[in-house]
């Protein structure tokens, strides 16, 4: 069955949506059989959904090529770890040895239990926050690139993402504020009421809600399963929205766009604004998954990787870009965990480490399928909403300035 025949069962077909919700509710219980480390896998691969998402409305709806995407990532995660830590107890002694009189004006005015324990705010006010935060960045870094382009915007793009890597690992002087490349660890996991996604004391990580108990890393899946499904709820209706049909117009031909009226910078502003906001609640969930965030958890290659998910799986169409998402974050670890039995099974030893031959897969893989399908695994069905990589360049969208 292709791809376009499953998109149209799974649409159209009541059996088909159902199938799939009972598949997605069932996989985690099927999996960790198998060992809770698979589930872990599509817990971040949910979280690279959200990313690519994210991504898709800067690149995919509105034809703006960003390398630094993962710079709302991060941060998005830093503000998690700096208001749900003990965090802020290492920047109050670092501002008394600096900075007294600062130190003194926050003990002064801030709670006696934030100063001895630090800000330990939930998730649900956090992610708002981040969603905020990012989107302000997203539109600063949207602000003078406007009239850039093609690979112009795309090295801006980078530097702005490396910048940011580069002051979270050096934020730790001569306040600490990020704790350098040490990262900030014990970051309060996700909680609804009382209960812990992390799991009760004692218990071995199971979560205990109405009546029913569960691995953390299955309370997780639900968690980022739910948050996928409202995110490609929102995009669907920004691509189908006026805003979006605006973005397309852009990335088409940005010069007929401005002829026919519509405000080309406020545009393009909100696409970098909006799809930053995914990227800040998708790293404020990272840090509070993960409990413990760190500059090398946010680098270059992580922004080409989900910009890959995009590209490889459709850009600009929805379903694409999940499968691209899904295919690109679990294929790494699956052949972490095949790639040495299976030279044992053929050869009967190992003839190459199993991280390098890793990665020369993971490699070819990427390369065979762009060979093979160059506008993506799933493509939008209609050809006047795809956007080929080859013809992004050549787009007047896509040309330098």
């Amino acid at each position: 069955m292709q791809i376009t025949n499953l998109q149209v069962f799974f649409k159209e077909s009541l059996l088909g949506r159902s199938l799939l919700v009972l598949a997605l509710i069932a996989f985690p219980f099927i999996a960790a059989q198998f060992g809770n480390s698979w589930v872990r896998i599509i817990d971040v691969a949910l979280l690279y959904i959200l990313l690519a998402l994210g991504l898709n409305i800067v690149v995919g709806f509105a034809g703006l090529l960003d390398l630094g995407y993962i710079a709302f990532f991060a941060i998005g995660a830093y503000i998690a770890g700096l208001l749900a830590s003990p965090q802020f107890v290492v920047v109050i002694e670092s501002l008394q040895m600096e900075f007294p009189a600062a130190a003194e004006f926050l003990v002064a005015i801030l709670p006696a239990d934030v100063i001895s324990q630090g800000f330990h705010l939930s998730v649900w006010l956090i992610l708002p926050l981040a969603a905020v935060i990012a989107g302000l960045a997203g539109a600063i870094l949207g602000a003078p690139t406007l009239k850039l382009r093609g690979d112009y915007l795309a090295i801006v793009t980078l530097g702005f993402g490396e910048i940011i890597r580069i002051f979270m690992n050096n934020l730790n002087g001569p306040v600490n504020i990020t704790s350098g490349p040490q990262g900030i660890n014990l970051i309060d996991p996700v909680q609804f009421g009382s209960v812990s996604l992390a799991g009760e004391s004692g218990t071995g990580g199971l979560v205990k809600l109405a009546g029913f108990e569960m691995p953390s890393v299955n309370a997780y899946y639900f968690l980022f399963l739910v948050l996928c499904v409202m995110t490609v709820f929102i995009s669907r209706r920004l691509q189908h929205s006026r805003l979006g049909r605006a973005w397309i117009a852009i990335r088409e031909n940005e010069i007929a766009a401005k002829a026919m009226g519509i405000n080309v910078r406020n545009v393009k502003l909100l696409a970098f604004a909006m799809g930053a906001s995914f990227g800040g609640i998708a790293g404020a969930m990272f840090a509070a998954f993960q409990g413990f965030v760190s500059p090398e958890s946010f680098t270059l290659t992580e922004s080409i990787a989900v910009l890959a998910m995009v590209v490889l799986g459709g850009i600009g169409h929805i379903p694409g870009v999940v499968l691209g998402a899904v295919l690109l974050a679990t294929l790494p670890e699956v052949l972490r965990h095949t790639v040495e039995p299976m030279q044992m099974m053929v050869f009967g030893q190992i003839w190459i480490a199993a991280e390098v031959l890793r990665q020369l897969l993971y490699g070819l893989v990427l390369v065979l399928i762009m060979l093979m399908r160059p506008s993506g695994l799933w493509p939008p069905p209609r050809h006047e909403d795809r956007l080929i990589p080859e013809d992004f360049a050549a787009s007047p969208a896509g040309a330098k300035t």
